[in-house]
């Protein structure tokens, strides 16, 4: 929300063009609140990492205006913002020792000895690295390595910490974990962070806010729960999370709902969202896991009979598709029980959902 008073970074009316004719990020307005975790989420090409080069220093702005702390900061060089930085390669100096890595920020400041050694001290104590001051980055594993960068970006005490894409090259068990421990840092220093990914879970682990962008826009700013349940467009719905699409004509209007024609299938009660009028195509957004299977004749007010194509058993749930409405790919995550047991291919079953679980969107 632009102008909010506690808004500790501010993109007002930015645009980035390359070659004076491609338009990379659209009229960019966003507000930061100190300490806070934002984390900027979308396709390659969208965007995001060009607003966090542009926040960082190594872009620059075409038109509009980055303040930091109140301040433009657009003439001020990457090296004086006060900015600690995350990489996904880790940039670390592999002639130099862990120690001597995180010793270089703080150097540059014009730290004397003592002060430098409690910083690092401190800083890889932070990051369960304590013993680890004398090897060299090629001694160490990546998820190591990745601490140290980590480490390294904090311990001049900046006031804004950018990370791109830092986990991109862990594997997912080591991805996971890490993901949980910067969480617990930010939340136990308080640190403002802007994150950029394209991965969605870790989206959703790590942020207190949520920015998506596509095609150079943010297409919707919200927490992580307010985003997966609550999507504004068709884009969002299907970026964030498993998404159930059903295409279709609005039939009828009844305030915040609506009824949705599907073709050779019936109608369908939903939530209007973004839809403009009777006789307007729109596309529902239904999330796997609300579907009900063999629901209570009369309990919910979408009911429709499927065919069970394919059953995958994750242990906690089961991933069964299903042809529906006219469509051979729709997913219902059904939770370990004991009728989840009795499904095979081919076999019909009940399926229904609720009106607020199903959402009216913009066709895309």
């Amino acid at each position: 929300m632009p102008g909010a008073k506690n808004a500790f970074v501010e993109f007002s009316g930015v645009q980035k063009t390359y070659d004076g004719e491609t338009l990379v990020v659209k009229d960019l307005n966003l507000d930061i609140a100190r300490g806070e975790f934002l984390t900027m989420l979308g396709p390659s090409g969208s965007g995001k990492t060009t607003t966090l080069m542009m926040l960082a220093g190594f872009e620059a702005p075409t038109y509009g205006s980055i303040l930091l702390a109140g301040r433009s900061i657009e003439n001020v060089p990457p090296h004086k913002r006060d900015i600690g930085m995350v990489f996904q390669n880790y940039a670390l100096f592999p002639h130099m020792t862990v120690e001597e890595n995180l010793a270089f920020p703080l150097k540059v400041r014009g730290l004397g000895k003592l002060k430098r050694e409690a910083r690092i001290k401190r800083a890889l104590d932070m990051v369960r690295l304590g013993a680890y001051g004398g090897r060299r980055p090629g001694q160490l594993s990546g998820g190591q390595q990745q601490r140290v960068a980590l480490a390294r970006a904090l311990v001049f005490d900046p006031k804004l910490v950018l990370m791109d894409e830092p986990l991109g090259a862990l594997d997912k068990q080591l991805r996971e974990h890490m993901q949980l421990e910067i969480k617990h840092i930010h939340e136990h220093l308080g640190v403002t962070v802007v994150y950029v990914t394209h991965d969605q879970s870790e989206a959703l682990t790590m942020s207190d806010r949520i920015a998506v962008f596509n095609e150079g826009t943010i297409q919707q700013l919200a927490a992580p729960a307010e985003l997966y349940e609550r999507p504004q467009n068709a884009f969002v719905a299907q970026f964030i999370g498993e998404n159930n699409r059903l295409h279709g004509k609005v039939v009828a209007m009844n305030g915040a709902t609506c009824e949705v024609e599907i073709p050779g299938a019936g109608n369908v009660q939903a939530l209007a969202i973004n839809v403009e009028a009777v006789g307007r195509p729109t596309v529902l957004s239904l999330r796997p896991e609300r579907v009900k299977l063999n629901p209570t004749p009369g309990s919910l007010p979408n009911v429709f009979s499927a065919q069970v194509a394919e059953v995958i058993y994750l242990g906690d749930h089961a991933r069964t598709r299903v042809s529906v409405c006219g469509h051979d790919d729709f997913v219902v995550k059904l939770p370990n029980s004991d009728g989840v047991g009795q499904l095979e291919r081919g076999a019909t079953i009940t399926i229904g959902w609720k009106t607020e679980d199903c959402r009216a969107l913009d066709t895309p």
